[in-house]
C-alpha cells in the first residue's frame, strides 16, 4: 500500500499521520490474517488519544508517559525486545545497568498502568473498537479489534492480539516527550560505550573496596541493610484507631446561628457549641472510618518514605486495615504505633522492653523485678518515651521495625533517631561490634511541646 492510498484510506480517522512525518508502516501485519482485517496505526494512534485524555489517565504523567512510550516502541522496528531495564533508563532517569530487581519502579508504573487501562475499559468498553492491553509479565501491549464494531473507516475486525514481530517494522529513531529510544546502529554504539564505562567503573570499584575492605560501613547503612536489600517492596504500616465525632444532627442543634454547621467544611473546621453540663447519648455520636491517623504517627511515616525515597527503594504507606499479618510475611515492615496498633502489641510482648497497660497506666517496662520503666509526662513542655525494635527474623518471618512511643511524639522522635545517621551512630557506638546480626531494642525520650516532639535522647539500648 502507498502512502498516498493510505493517507487517502484514513483520511476521515482522527489522529491521522501526515504523509511527510509518517514513521509507521501502513497496515500492521500479522501472519495468517487478510490485510484487509488488520488495524491501522492510525487507528492505534486514536485509541490511544482517547486512553490518555480520559478522566483515568487525565492526571497521571507517569502513566500517560508509560503508555505512549509502549505503544510507539511496539509500532516501530527495533530489534531489541521491549525490557525493564529500558524503560527505567528511558522514562526513570535510571542508570542502563541498574539491578531491576532491587529497584521495581517499572514493574509498579507497568502494575498502576494496567489497573487504569482496567478502569477505563470498564466505564468505556464500547467507544473505541480497538482495545490496547498490557499483558501480565510482558511490556510489550497488545491491540484487540471487536468484531461487533466498525471503525470510522469502515472497517470489520475480528478479536485477536496482534503479535506483530518487531523486525516487520521500519527503523525510524523516535521522540517521545523528550525520551531517545535508540536504533539499531546507535544502539550497538551506546552498548560499546556502555561496556567501556562499566570496565571502567568495575576497576574503579575493585581498587576501591581493596583498599577501604577493613573500613566499617556506617550504622545506619547496617541498621537498615535487610531493608535495603530486599527486592520486595518495603511496607510502612500506620495504625488507624476507631474514631468518633458527634453527629451531624447534634452539630445542627449546637448551631447559634441559621445554617452555621450546615456545611462539611464548617463541622470539619469548628468544635460544636457544648458545654461541659451538656449530654450526649451512644446515637449523638458518629464513627467516621476516613479519619484517625495521629500526626506523630503520620509523621514519623513521612521521615521513612522520605528517607527510603533518597536510597532509591521502594516502599508502600499502608494504613489501618490495608495491611495484614499475610502482608508482613512477604515484605519487610516499618510498622508505626503502639497501643493504637495490636501487631506492635504482639510483636514486642515477651521482650526486653515492651509495651504496658495497667493500673499504672501506659508505659514501657523493661524486663525483671528490678526494670526500669517511663511512662509520659504532661504539661506546657511535657515529656514522651519512644521506643525502637528491630527484629531481623521476626514472627513473620521478615525483617521488621517497630517505630512506637507512648503517645504520638514518641512515635515521632523515634523515627527521627533511626533516619539520623550521626543519631543512630552515637546510640549504638557501646553496643557489641556484631550488632548488626543481632535484634535491637533502643528506648528514647523527647521534650514535648505544642504537640510537637523535640529532638530524641538516647536512655536505654539492649542488644541479643
Amino acid at each position: 500500500m502507498t502512502r498516498e492510498s493510505f493517507q487517502k484510506r484514513h483520511s476521515e480517522v482522527p489522529g491521522q499521520f501526515p504523509v511527510e512525518n509518517e514513521s509507521y508502516p501502513s497496515r500492521l501485519p500479522h501472519s495468517g490474517e487478510d490485510e484487509e482485517s488488520l488495524p491501522s496505526p492510525a487507528l492505534v494512534t486514536e485509541a490511544l488519544r482517547r486512553i490518555l485524555e480520559s478522566e483515568h489517565f487525565r492526571t497521571s504523567t507517569r502513566g500517560k508517559q508509560f503508555l505512549r512510550f509502549v505503544v510507539q516502541y511496539r509500532l516501530e522496528n527495533h530489534p531489541e525486545p521491549l525490557k525493564e531495564r529500558m524503560i527505567g533508563a528511558a522514562l526513570f532517569n535510571r542508570p542502563l545497568d541498574y539491578a531491576t530487581g532491587d529497584d521495581s519502579v517499572v514493574r509498579a508504573q507497568a502494575r498502576e498502568v494496567r489497573r487504569r487501562l482496567e478502569q477505563y475499559y470498564a466505564a468505556h468498553a464500547q467507544e473505541s473498537p480497538l482495545r490496547i492491553d498490557l499483558p501480565l509479565g510482558s511490556y510489550t501491549p497488545e491491540f484487540k479489534l471487536d468484531v461487533n464494531q466498525k471503525t470510522e473507516s469502515g472497517e470489520m475486525t475480528g478479536l485477536a492480539p496482534l503479535a506483530v514481530p518487531l523486525s516487520e517494522y521500519p527503523a525510524p529513531v523516535a521522540e517521545i516527550e523528550g525520551v531517545w529510544i535508540p536504533g539499531k546502529k546507535r544502539y550497538r554504539m551506546l552498548a560499546f560505550g556502555v561496556l567501556a564505562a562499566l570496565i571502567c567503573v568495575s576497576i574503579f570499584l575493585f581498587l576501591f573496596y581493596k583498599s577501604s575492605a577493613k573500613l566499617p560501613k556506617s550504622s545506619i547503612a547496617q541498621f537498615w541493610a535487610p531493608a535495603i536489600s530486599s527486592s520486595k517492596p518495603l511496607l510502612i504500616c500506620l495504625p488507624k484507631p476507631i474514631f468518633y465525632r458527634p453527629s451531624v444532627e447534634k452539630y445542627k442543634r449546637s448551631a447559634q446561628t441559621p445554617g452555621e454547621f450546615d456545611r462539611e467544611v464548617d463541622r470539619m473546621n469548628h468544635a460544636p457549641h457544648l458545654q461541659p453540663s451538656d449530654k450526649l447519648t451512644w446515637g449523638d455520636m458518629v464513627q467516621y472510618y476516613d479519619y484517625g491517623v495521629a500526626q506523630g504517627d503520620v509523621q514519623a511515616a513521612v521521615r521513612f518514605s522520605n528517607f527510603f525515597g533518597r536510597q532509591g527503594r521502594d516502599n508502600e504507606v499502608r494504613v489501618g486495615s490495608s495491611f495484614s499479618y499475610a502482608d508482613l510475611r512477604n515484605s519487610p515492615a516499618i510498622i508505626i504505633g503502639a497501643f493504637s496498633n495490636p501487631l506492635t502489641i504482639e510483636l514486642t510482648s515477651g521482650l526486653h522492653f515492651s509495651y504496658v497497660d495497667d493500673e499504672k497506666g501506659l508505659r514501657i517496662q523493661e524486663q525483671g523485678t528490678s526494670g526500669r520503666s517511663w511512662s509520659p509526662k504532661h504539661g506546657s513542655i511535657g515529656e514522651d518515651y519512644g521506643l525502637v525494635t528491630r527484629l531481623l527474623d521476626s514472627n513473620t518471618g521478615q525483617f521488621v521495625v517497630l517505630v512506637a512511643g507512648i503517645e504520638a511524639s514518641g512515635s515521632d522522635a523515634a523515627a527521627d533517631l533511626i533516619v539520623n545517621p550521626k543519631g543512630l551512630a552515637k546510640a549504638l557506638q557501646e553496643a557489641p561490634k556484631d550488632w548488626p546480626q543481632k535484634n535491637v531494642q533502643i528506648v528514647v525520650s523527647t521534650t514535648v511541646q505544642d504537640y510537637t516532639a523535640g529532638p530524641a535522647k538516647v536512655i536505654a539500648v539492649y542488644v541479643w
